[in-house]
């Protein structure tokens, strides 16, 4: 109550002085010994430039093609690219819709009426002035003055038009604090060279001093205590730390250390995922943590180790979702970035692998990494050394991670899904979607099965519902409603509880089991549990059971990238790169299939996508759907293969209600899954088991794999081929360059492998 009151207190005292005519004057200063550092020195900046032209030559091309736009009043913004702002740039406006903000109390903006202001985020993307910082790198790269000239007269244009506290510029914390950091920047960049007036520097520690009291005052403590509070406790650490003339500057400099060190610990969970429940935000939060920790290494300050912890395990998060290609999202995409703002498409979420690499040691170096221009500015020779040396290949390993599962193999080549079975938020998970369960896939570095992406925040469609909607992600709709009620643009209701039922990581498989009660609020509840099986052979079986009762619409909805073709050949849906996206060592393609003889109905389409905010764009998509009563479910195979493979046939062979089979047949191996319900024995064909899954393979007339999940025994024709004393969590036995190998994960309770029998077995199953 007391900070609360205060911050009403101020923004009305701060409003009456300006009414009068009063205007806050300039910081109080000290004489301090501290000499801050910045991420280089002045005297490094001419090698920093060099190391980009000779490792990076293409970022400066770019680099220097923006500026010359910037100079043009184009600005590319979010995902708008080249937005005309005029002779006379209007910092108040919404370029994309045309609608400005009005000129207010930054308090009495209703920043998130379209009606009034547009899209704030376009508004507020442009104020950061992350483009001042691409002018300055220009200068560095060019000493061409023209940009500093256009950087100075922006600055000045835009003190002039923001008086504080008048306009939507002033209406975020975290905006100031983004504004902030690029000021820092550009003073650091430009130096004391350039052609920018002699009162620049001056004016410009001025509007730090009071960014800083601004921050400090109106700290998202309530309003949205998770990346917005990093982020301005970040913009506290940097001016504190980098302007010790300050009076107030230690106090600044220990608050935001102190609210970083906090968050880190409150904000993400103990294996590392951000809590918003988005790689988005997770990526955002991680580049805060990271700046944070070189600047404060560069100024001598102590790290905690508990603050390094949560930085490697966030950075083993962005890895392991990366093993097979670029990092696919989940949840809301904000579209902005700490150091470019232009590095905002799933393909730059690796981005912090580099600087992370550059910080822990070059063994963080993964397929995935690459260097980067924030990695040289930050970091210089040191970041080119590490890259320039050789890598050790890496295996590529399922993993879990809070919720997020990582199933992945490298056979015939890199392969990975993630599944998200966590929850879907905190508080009213404004930044989730309802995506309980959606799966993502990528293979050979290439996306196939997608997240939709955000489209945008605020607008004037409904792109926001259906960007967030069930039915655009790769998961079980239920009578066409979402897994959660949408509460406004950044809340839900009646939200899910997610539950991982089983999570078996073996030797050549992996086993998800996960449900959710999304659907349960329906008149006649509904359950959606889905089950995802890799075998390391490159066949994935998902198997969704919707269990209730009554008439209900069943949808499984699968969004393809939209690089990629869908065509419907034999008894499957063939996906493979569209014509003109070839890329060299595309020789394999993602077979679907379907049960035959399944009352589901299968059809393809088209579905959006957004890979950047306020981008939409078409995309391919299957539906598979029917109405039914319930109990139902509905499994799917998906296949890499290569690209003139006979994609095969599913089969469901089930028999009893207890056990549910499926059959897959392929050119070279015949794959049965088998799913139990209850722990008792069960019977299928010669098969008898007490396992809740088993799975076997036959090549050539033999069997070659053999695979349980939760059980002791597996008889053939009445005969244990392999027996345990007590259930068990995973057994696998497989045939490797002729030798068997077994795996018990209770290798005391191994009674038996008859190998004789195993390789004898009848193959008419």
């Amino acid at each position: 109550m007391r900070t609360r009151v205060a911050q009403e207190i101020s923004k009305r005292v701060d409003l009456a002085r300006y009414r009068a005519g009063y205007r806050l004057g300039g910081p109080s200063l000290r004489t301090t010994t501290r000499s801050p550092k910045f991420f280089f020195s002045p005297d490094q900046l001419v090698g920093r430039a060099a190391l980009l032209r000779k490792y990076l030559p293409a970022e400066v091309e770019q680099i220097i093609v923006e500026a010359d736009d910037i100079c043009r009043h184009l600005f590319s913004l979010l995902g708008y690219e080249r937005l005309d702002y005029g002779p006379q740039i209007d910092w108040h406006l919404d370029a994309v819709h045309r609608k400005r903000a009005p000129l207010k109390p930054w308090y009495k903006v209703r920043f998130l009426d379209f009606s009034e202001v547009g899209d704030h985020k376009v508004t507020w993307e442009l104020n950061r002035h992350q483009h001042l910082v691409t002018l300055a790198k220009a200068w560095c790269l060019t000493r061409d003055a023209r940009y500093l000239t256009e950087l100075s007269d922006q600055w000045y244009g835009w003190q002039r038009a923001n008086p504080y506290p008048i306009g939507i510029n002033w209406g975020s914390s975290l905006e100031v604090a983004f504004r902030s950091l690029s000021w820092l920047w550009v003073r650091n960049l430009i130096d004391d060279a350039g052609p920018v007036p002699a009162s620049f520097r001056a004016d410009l520690a001025r509007g730090l001093w009071l960014n800083a009291r601004y921050i400090e005052r109106y700290l998202s403590t309530y309003f949205s205590p998770n990346t917005h509070l990093l982020g301005e406790g970040l913009g506290l650490f940097f001016i504190g730390m980098l302007c010790p003339n300050f009076t107030d500057a230690d106090r600044w400099r220990d608050k935001g250390w102190k609210i970083l060190l906090r968050e880190a610990k409150h904000q993400v969970r103990p294996d590392g995922v951000y809590f918003e429940q988005a790689l988005y935000y997770h990526v955002y939060a991680l580049d805060f943590f990271l700046h944070a920790r070189v600047l404060a290494a560069r100024n001598g300050t102590v790290i905690p180790v508990e603050f390094d912890t949560v930085i490697e395990k966030m950075l083993d998060v962005v890895e392991g979702l990366s093993q097979a290609g670029p990092t696919d999202g989940f949840g809301d995409d904000d579209g902005g970035r700490l150091f470019n703002s232009r590095r905002n498409r799933p393909e730059h979420m690796t981005d912090p692998l580099a600087l992370g690499a550059a910080i822990y040691g070059g063994e963080r170096i993964t397929a995935a990494a690459t260097l980067t221009e924030e990695a040289i500015w930050l970091s210089g020779q040191h970041a080119v050394e590490l890259f320039a040396k050789p890598r050790a290949p890496r295996d590529i390993r399922s993993k879990s991670f809070d919720g997020i599962y990582v199933l992945a193999g490298a056979d015939p080549c890199p392969q990975q899904m993630m599944i998200d079975a966590g929850p879907q938020g905190t508080g009213r998970c404004g930044h989730g979607h309802a995506d309980a369960l959606s799966v993502r896939f990528s293979m050979n570095g290439r996306p196939y099965l997608i997240d939709p992406g955000t489209g945008s925040y605020i607008s004037d469609t409904d792109d926001r519902v259906m960007f967030r909607a069930t039915s655009a992600h790769n998961t079980l709709c239920v009578d066409g409603v979402d897994q959660a009620l949408p509460a406004g643009p950044f809340a839900w209701a009646s939200i899910p509880n997610v539950k991982t039922e089983r999570w078996v990581s073996g030797e050549t498989f992996d086993l998800l089991v996960g449900t959710h009660d999304g659907y349960c609020r329906l008149a006649e509840l509904v359950r959606h549990r889905r089950t995802t099986v890799r075998i390391n052979s490159s066949v994935w079986m998902i198997r969704d059971l919707a269990e209730g009762r009554g008439m209900h619409l069943l949808e499984t909805f699968w969004h393809f990238a939209p690089t990629l073709e869908v065509r419907e050949e034999a008894k499957a849906l063939i996906v493979s790169p569209a014509s003109g996206q070839s890329a060299p060592g595309d020789s394999f393609r993602l077979a679907l299939l379907k049960a035959e003889k399944s009352p589901w109905r299968m059809e393809t389409g088209s579905g959006l996508y957004s890979p950047a905010y306020g981008i939409k764009m078409p995309a391919p998509m299957a539906r598979i759907s029917i109405s039914t009563d319930l109990p139902a479910e509905c499994a799917v195979v998906l296949v890499c293969q290569e690209a003139e493979a006979n994609p095969g046939s599913l089969v469901d062979i089930t028999e009893k209600a207890r056990i549910r089979a499926y059959r897959y047949e392929a050119s070279n191996a015949t794959h049965f899954f088998y799913y139990a319900q209850g722990s008792e024995n069960w019977t299928h064909g010669l098969w008898t088991s007490d396992a809740q899954f088993l799975y076997c393979r036959l090549e050539h007339g033999h069997l070659s794999h053999l695979i349980l999940v939760a059980g002791s025994v597996a008889r053939w024709h009445g005969t244990a081929v392999v027996s345990h004393s007590r259930p068990v969590e995973r057994f696998e036995c497989w045939y490797e360059q002729g030798k068997l190998k077994t795996f018990s994960s209770d290798s005391t309770a191994l009674e038996q492998v008859l190998e004789t029998k195993f390789e004898r077995l009848d193959p008419v199953l």
